[in-house]
């Protein structure tokens, strides 16, 4: 038989029961089958699985509909389980990203039977991988209606303050050409690592934008991420190659981000590698204002990329709020104070309950 989880155990126990059973990307399964088990057994809602993507829905009949969502995977293990909790303190990878925000989804979807919303509980694999393998991504091709939403909250750790939207990021490849030639000959060739020295002193003068968007600033950056070229140690290379990344206010299209580097670069060959889009935070739509007033604090923007996005594709306003310091995730001391996860379900539960 699998893990069974306790949905009845206050949520940092059930965080630590879920962190203990490991998830890394690609091996969600068995944590899918205990998400799912679990689930069915709540009366109040039906249950759909993909993969090792679960959902869950309430069906009352509402006038609107807001979904929860969180991955159930993390980065690979690193001696960081079992958790310990130490003075208020649980530790172990998955604790901050982001089964911390996950176990605050499954306590509301086994303890609040009538939401003033319809509620949509989404448990999704591959989130810490590559775009094509992401869970809430297969689940938004296959089964669009099943994200179907007027606001969705992306349980992504925040330190339980809303975190709108998200800058988009595209990667682009300057590339560079020269001439080939011996090292001992040197003027026989026209060097193509040279030739990155204009490209890089472009990226340093660049002054990046802060973009306000819903009244949410967010900090655009322009970054050389890669250098690469040469074949030999005694050969001129006649190719170089810089890779840069943009991060770019969720104002812009992908396709605007793109002309907008091409301009920084005009004159040189520009070749885009890959791109994905920002999100508005949606915080001028009435449901979103509801949200921020039941959950307080102050909003501020999500300057990473998250699965928001997908979100905003779909025409679903979204934001990221959840447990956990964002600076720990990934890390070998990965922790989260429990505090913030109990701080999290009380106002969500409120939030569900009121708006």
């Amino acid at each position: 038989m699998g893990t069974l989880l306790d949905l009845d155990l206050p949520a940092p126990e059930l965080t630590a029961q879920l962190c203990d059973l490991a998830s890394p990307s690609g091996h969600e399964g068995p944590l899918a089958d205990a998400v799912e088990a679990a689930l069915r057994a709540v009366g109040h809602l039906s249950v759909d699985r993909d993969g090792d993507a679960v959902v869950a829905r309430t069906s009352l009949g509402r006038p609107s509909r807001v979904v929860l969502a969180g991955h159930l995977d993390t980065v690979p293990v690193a001696a960081n389980l079992p958790t310990r909790l130490d003075d208020g303190v649980l530790w172990g990878r998955g604790t901050v990203d982001m089964k911390g925000g996950v176990a605050v989804a499954l306590r509301l979807a086994a303890h609040v039977p009538a939401p003033a919303s319809d509620v949509t509980y989404v448990f999704y694999d591959n989130e810490e991988v590559e775009a094509e393998r992401n869970g809430l991504g297969r689940i938004a091709g296959r089964h669009p209606g099943w994200l179907a939403a007027d606001f969705a909250v992306l349980m992504e750790p925040t330190s339980a303050a809303v975190e709108g939207g998200c800058n988009g990021t595209l990667r682009v490849a300057v590339d560079l050409t020269g001439t080939a030639a011996h090292s001992a000959r040197w003027w026989m060739g026209r060097n193509a690592i040279h030739a990155a020295g204009p490209v890089l002193q472009r990226l340093a003068g660049y002054e990046p934008a802060t973009v306000t968007v819903d009244g949410l600033d967010y900090r655009e950056g322009l970054n050389a991420v890669g250098i690469s070229g040469g074949i030999a140690g005694n050969v001129i290379p006649d190719r170089c190659e810089v890779t840069v990344n943009y991060r770019f206010a969720p104002e812009k299209s992908e396709a605007q981000a793109l002309d907008h580097v091409r301009r920084v670069f005009d004159g040189y060959e520009v070749r885009l590698l890959d791109t994905a889009p920002g999100a508005r935070p949606g915080l001028d739509r009435p449901v979103a204002a509801a949200f921020v007033a039941a959950v307080g604090g102050e909003p501020r923007a999500k300057v990473g990329w998250t699965d928001v996005a997908r979100f905003d594709a779909l025409g679903v306003p979204a934001v990221n709020y959840g447990p956990g310091d964002p600076q720990l995730a990934h890390a070998d001391d990965e922790r989260v104070h429990v505090a913030e996860i109990d701080v999290c379900e009380e106002r969500l539960r409120a939030w569900l309950g009121a708006h």
